[in-house]
């Protein structure tokens, strides 16, 4: 092994051991979210983003939207600025996926398969997709400028991981909201080694 490789070597064991000690003192954050009359909501997306600004040094995790049946799987998904998406066509028929969304307007031209280059989103904020072909064909993707947050389930919880101890401002947001640029926020205080909660109750339109 030569200097340069053993140094690489150390560079890497260091960085990991760091990583290790990280996440050995790190929280969760457990999130309820209801609507206005108490029922549990699910597909919401929850953010946490420091107060210190601090955010790690690490590549944005990618993500798949799948076509399937002429829907968007999953409809509704988060990732952290910068992330790349894939969206494979699984159905025996072609799709034109598409977006209008400021922070992402992108057009895939009818295709099966899987395209040859995954979408770069590097602006946060809500893009919208749908299908030139199939009109009933809609996701939502949202953009945050943090690699904490999580989805809902369906009996509306959602634990957002690994946060460091820092103060926070935990954002909650779906897609039917009644005002779309409402952003209901908890501030909290996370420490080292321990848990911490908040709960949200959305104002939504019906579903449609």
């Amino acid at each position: 092994m030569n200097k340069l490789t053993s140094m690489h070597s150390l560079s890497s064991f260091f960085a990991a051991f760091a990583m290790t000690a990280t996440l050995a003192h790190a929280a969760n954050v457990r999130v309820q979210v209801v609507d206005q009359a108490g029922a549990p909501v699910p597909d919401a997306i929850v953010y946490a983003l420091p107060a210190s600004g601090k955010l790690p040094s690490t590549k944005p995790a990618g993500a798949v939207i799948d076509q399937i049946r002429r829907r968007f799987v999953p409809m509704v998904s988060a990732v952290q600025t910068g992330a790349s998406v894939t969206f494979p066509n699984k159905d025996n028929i072609e799709h034109d996926v598409y977006s209008f969304s400021p922070p992402k307007r992108f057009e895939l031209n009818l295709y099966h398969g899987i395209p040859a280059n995954p979408v770069v989103f590097d602006k946060p904020g809500l893009v919208v997709m749908g299908c030139n072909i199939h009109d009933s064909m809609v996701a939502y993707l949202l953009i945050v400028d943090t690699p904490w947050f999580a989805k809902t389930d369906a009996s509306g919880a959602a634990t957002i991981e690994n946060l460091p101890a820092d103060a926070y401002k935990v954002v909650a947001w779906h897609f039917r909201q009644r005002d779309v640029n409402a952003q209901p926020t908890h501030k909290l205080a996370v420490a080292a080694d321990a848990n911490a909660n908040a709960k949200f109750a959305l104002d939504l339109k019906p579903a449609e």
